[in-house]
């Protein structure tokens, strides 16, 4: 795929990976809606990347206004050719202190989201003439459990579950689907989930977002569906 001109969905565009891959594909010349619920960091975003960033205030596991906003955003041309599921959150307990709202919030964010964009945008990509691309960001926890993180890890295994169907109904249609399973990325994800800190020896966002854009730009007969991806030394330095 040439990414010039082309049109992207990318949620939890606010910081993160999210930001990284928005930043990337607009240096790319593609017009993104960058999707996420903190509408300042989507205009500061957008100051910094000009208007090819389009930001979207958007809470993706409200069904009914994930589907009003594409109804009415693609209602004409230009029709969309990627969408990004990245948004997630992840809520560490032990099993029989995590909550029910806890599970259901992950549940929410991490999978029922990418079902309501998917199944919105799906009938659009079918319709676009150009090879589209559904990429989902699961984690390196959707292939390995791990205690305290069960909710998590169910979440996120069903989106490697719902992405290898999905590649297989979509192909013959001309739409690309591939999940992503990477493992520590330095974000502020690690601080607000309580799983640790940051630290120099993760994966850097830039860095995974530049796969992403491999990915994307592989010929139009090429698909990759899944890629797992890890830091070398995954220690921070004081430990390494």
């Amino acid at each position: 795929m040439n990414l010039t001109d082309r049109t992207a969905i990318v949620t939890g565009t606010s910081s993160g990976l999210g930001r990284a891959i928005a930043t990337a594909l607009t240096q790319k010349g593609t017009r993104v809606y960058g999707l996420a619920r903190r509408q300042s960091k989507l205009e500061q975003l957008q100051q910094k990347l000009g208007e090819l960033f389009i930001p979207v205030p958007m809470d993706v596991t409200d069904q009914p206004a994930v589907a009003s906003w594409i109804e009415e955003t693609f209602s004409g041309q230009p029709l969309p050719d990627i969408l990004i599921n990245n948004a997630g959150l992840a809520e560490i307990a032990e099993v029989d202190q995590l909550t029910p709202e806890q599970w259901h919030r992950m549940i929410d964010t991490n999978l029922n989201a990418i079902f309501y964009l998917t199944r919105s945008v799906v009938p659009l990509m079918k319709q676009n003439q150009e090879i589209c691309h559904i990429l989902n960001i699961s984690s390196i926890a959707g292939l390995l459990g791990n205690p305290e993180l069960s909710g998590y890890n169910a979440s996120k295994f069903a989106v490697r579950g719902f992405s290898e169907a999905l590649f297989k109904e979509l192909r013959y249609e001309g739409i690309k689907v591939s999940c992503l399973f990477p493992g520590s990325i330095a974000t502020d994800f690690f601080d607000l989930s309580g799983m640790g800190t940051a630290h120099p020896n993760m994966m850097m966002p830039e860095d995974v977002a530049s796969t992403v854009l491999h990915l994307l730009e592989t010929p139009d007969n090429l698909l990759i569906n899944e890629v797992t991806m890890r830091p070398l030394n995954p220690k921070p330095p004081e430990d390494a």
